[in-house]
């Protein structure tokens, strides 16, 4: 495939593709556009070989008894399955009608629900242990905030977007310890009026990169645990 990032911490465990393909799949079956027949069944995983040619999952069924319908059989695209005899071949997953769901407004202000990522266990031990301890944490998030605004208003696109419960949110970066390093990706999502984003969690590097690489590849500076 195009070389990319699908592996954390120097490993090669291929988590970050693991994690995209199950979701792909999902979403795909979610719209029908899984492609089955007798003989066999097909996926577009939404990604691309080298040559920029769609890949698609290629099942053949199962020949041991009383396990799952499917067997993969490997990875193709679309010349190596007309040429087989496959006629038709589906479609990728969609998350959005409009592209225009996809880009920030940098107009609008980002309200945090603090009694969330404060007080809510899970989402407080994603804080960085000075902040966690520190009775300030309030006022260094705010500022944090501040510094992530500017950042916004200077590149749009610093914003990125991810596909969320059904619904398109926008990461943003949140620098707490050091003003060139995100420490945490606050999900943001707009009101219903339009007025404003609820920043409503902030998510690990790991945690917003799984959930942003499942709509495209990862182009960000500060996206990049």
């Amino acid at each position: 495939m195009v070389p990319e990032k699908w592996s954390f911490d120097g490993s090669d465990d291929n988590g970050i593709l693991k994690g995209y393909l199950e979701h792909t799949f999902q979403r795909v079956y979610e719209e029908g556009k899984i492609m089955e027949t007798r003989e066999y069944a097909i996926f577009n995983t939404g990604l691309f070989n080298r040559y920029y040619q769609p890949v698609y999952a290629y099942f053949i069924p199962n020949l041991v008894p009383d396990r799952q319908r499917w067997y993969l059989e490997g990875f193709f695209t679309e010349y190596y399955l007309l040429k087989s005899g496959i006629v038709s071949l589906p479609k990728r997953a969609e998350y959005v009608k409009d592209p225009a769901e996809l880009v920030f407004d940098t107009t609008l202000d980002i309200l945090p629900q603090y009694e969330h990522i404060f007080e809510e266990a899970e989402n407080n031990m994603r804080l960085p242990e000075c902040i966690r301890s520190s009775g300030m944490k309030v006022q260094i998030f705010d500022g944090a905030l501040r510094q992530t605004k500017h950042m916004l208003e200077a590149d749009y696109r610093t914003a990125v977007p991810q596909y969320y419960n059904h619904s398109i949110q926008f990461l943003v970066p949140v620098c707490l310890q050091n003003p060139a390093k995100a420490d945490l990706a606050l999900a943001c999502v707009k009101t219903e009026d339009g007025r404003k984003y609820l920043g409503r969690t902030c998510l690990t590097l790991k945690m917003a990169y799984h959930n942003a690489r499942l709509l495209a590849k990862i182009h960000s500076s500060w996206l990049y645990p």
